[in-house]
């Protein structure tokens, strides 16, 4: 499949219906994800590889993962309505997916790879949210590839190489956030982030 042909698909993974400002609901869009899905694959890190996507909100990972072939996919987050939806979503398109209620760092289940979109850390309540995916990723997976601010990046990178990891591969992206929450004072305001693929030490 093609990665414009993918990214058509993952265009109709349904929003949330109720996005939560305090634990930084944006969903990925289907571009970013798609590229990231097909950077995954050009790797070997997706067909025929467990995969789990962390923080999955409403699976758009979750989906794009299973649709390049992933062995298993499991879909992980807090919020029990972006499951509910995932896991309809899922059912609606005969795609075999788990998707779980469970917070990240109770999750105790190994796999080969990550995929993540974690918080960004930008609301006072949910500082340093990145940091606990990014830890529990290294807990359980041999790759992950993950999204964060790029202004945070140097912060990111010594985290990794304290964790005795190792980013092989940086990719930066403007990421549009639509007016989505009362604060919010743009109807879109675009932000820089940066995808990295990270060799943890369960390699």
């Amino acid at each position: 499949m093609k990665q414009k042909e993918l990214e058509i698909i993952l265009q109709k993974v349904p929003n949330y219906e109720r996005p939560n400002p305090y634990i930084e609901q944006y969903m990925t869009p289907a571009y970013i994800a798609a590229d990231i899905i097909y950077t995954a694959c050009q790797y070997g890190d997706i067909q025929d590889k467990k995969v789990i996507d962390l923080g999955c909100g409403t699976g758009i990972f979750s989906f794009g993962a299973k649709i390049a072939n992933a062995k298993e996919v499991i879909g992980i987050d807090i919020d029990e309505e972006a499951i509910k939806i995932a896991k309809n979503y899922a059912e609606k398109n005969n795609k075999k997916i788990k998707f779980l209620t469970k917070d990240v760092k109770d999750l105790d289940i190994k796999c080969d790879t990550v995929i993540m979109n974690p918080p960004f850390g930008a609301q006072k309540s949910n500082r340093w949210a990145d940091r606990q995916f990014i830890e529990k990723a290294f807990e359980i997976s041999k790759v992950v590839y993950t999204l964060h601010l790029s202004k945070t990046i140097d912060f990111i990178e010594k985290m990794i190489s304290s964790l005795n990891g190792e980013i092989n591969y940086y990719k930066k992206y403007s990421y549009p956030i639509k007016h989505s929450f009362l604060f919010h004072n743009k109807k879109t305001q675009k932000v820089d982030i940066t995808l990295l693929r990270i060799l943890t030490n369960k390699r």
